[in-house]
C-alpha cells in the first residue's frame, strides 16, 4: 500500500509541475496572440477566485478577525505572488525566450534561501551564500548571453530583466510565507491572498486598458484562460498540497527541478527554441549553486 500511495504522489507532484512548466508555454502562446499579459492574469485569479469561493468563504467568514490582524502580511504576500508574480512573468514572454525564462525562474529556491538569511528566518552557512552568488552569476550569463559586451554597454533584453524581478518577487513571497503558521486552511489562505493581490491588479488591468491593450474576445483567448485558470492555478496547487501530504515536502521539493527541463522541452517542440551554448552555461553555475545551497554542514 505505501508503494502504490508513493506513486500516486509521484503522479500528481509529475502533473503539477508539468502545468506549471505548461504555464510558460501557454504564456508565450498569450503574447503571440497579443493577449495583455496584465489583462490575462487579472482574469485568470478572478476566475480561480469564483470557483474556490463557496469552498473557502464561510471559513474566511468566521477567520475573519485574524485575516484583518494579518492584514499587513496578506497584503504583501498577495501583491508579490499574484500582483507582481505572475503579471511579470507573462509581461516578460513577449520579448523573451521560454527557455531563458525558466531557467532564472529556477534559481528560486536559492533566491529563498538568500531572502532567509536577510530576514533572519534562517541561518545561512557558507555554501548557501556561494551557491547564491553562482546562481545570480548563472543568471547574469542567461541575461548576456555570456557576451560581457552586452552588459558594458546595458544592452539588455527587457523581457529578461523583468524576469529577474518577476524571480525575487515570488523568492520573498515564499519566504514570508514559510515565516509563520497561519490558523486557516492552505485553500483559504490561497484564496485570501489571491483577494489581496486582486484588489491591487484592478488599477494595473484598468491602466493596461486605458492605454489600448484589450482583450480579444476569441477562441485562442478562451483556450488559454481556461488552461492557466484551471490547471497551473487551481489544480496544480490542489495537486500539490496532496503530495506534500503523502511524501513530505523535502521529497515533493525534487520535482520543482523537473519544471525548467519540462519547459525547455515543450518550447524546442512547440516554439522552435534553440538551447544555446549560454543557456547550458548558465544551467551549470545555476544548478551548481543550488546543489551548494542545500549541502549541509556538519556539526564538529
Amino acid at each position: 500500500m505505501k508503494n502504490q500511495s508513493n506513486f500516486l504522489a509521484y503522479i500528481f507532484l509529475f502533473l503539477t509541475v508539468t502545468f506549471w512548466a505548461g504555464n510558460f508555454v501557454v504564456g508565450k502562446f498569450a503574447s503571440l496572440y497579443e493577449v495583455p499579459p496584465f489583462s490575462l492574469n487579472f482574469y485568470r485569479w478572478f476566475f480561480a477566485w469564483l470557483i474556490l469561493a463557496p469552498f473557502t468563504l464561510p471559513e474566511i467568514i468566521k477567520k475573519k478577525d485574524y485575516i484583518i490582524n494579518n492584514y499587513k502580511l496578506f497584503i504583501v504576500l498577495g501583491v508579490t505572488s499574484i500582483t507582481i508574480f505572475n503579471s511579470i512573468v507573462y509581461y516578460s514572454l513577449n520579448f523573451t525566450q521560454v527557455i531563458s525564462g525558466v531557467l532564472m525562474i529556477s534559481t528560486i529556491p536559492v533566491m529563498i534561501m538568500f531572502f532567509s538569511s536577510i530576514l533572519k528566518i534562517e541561518r545561512t552557512n557558507l555554501f548557501q551564500i556561494i551557491g547564491v552568488i553562482l546562481s545570480f552569476l548563472g543568471v547574469i550569463i542567461i541575461i548576456t548571453k555570456a557576451n560581457f559586451e552586452i552588459l558594458r554597454n546595458l544592452n539588455f533584453n527587457k523581457g529578461d530583466i523583468t524576469m529577474v524581478i518577476a524571480m525575487l518577487s515570488w523568492a520573498l513571497y515564499s519566504t514570508l510565507l514559510k515565516r509563520q503558521k497561519y490558523e486557516i486552511s492552505q485553500l483559504s489562505l490561497l484564496q485570501v491572498v489571491m483577494s489581496f493581490g486582486l484588489v491591487f491588479l484592478i488599477p494595473v488591468y484598468f491602466i493596461e486598458y486605458q492605454l489600448g491593450f484589450r482583450i480579444t474576445l476569441d477562441k485562442p483567448f478562451y483556450l488559454i484562460l481556461s488552461y492557466v485558470v484551471l490547471l497551473p492555478g487551481l489544480a496544480s496547487f490542489i495537486l500539490w498540497i496532496k503530495g506534500i501530504s503523502m511524501i513530505g515536502a523535502n521529497r515533493s521539493g525534487v520535482f520543482l527541478h523537473l519544471m525548467p527541463i519540462l519547459s525547455a522541452i515543450m518550447a524546442m517542440i512547440i516554439f522552435n527554441e534553440k538551447f544555446m551554448f549560454y543557456h547550458m552555461l548558465g544551467a551549470c553555475f545555476i544548478v551548481t549553486g543550488i546543489l551548494l545551497s542545500n549541502k549541509k554542514v556538519r556539526n564538529a
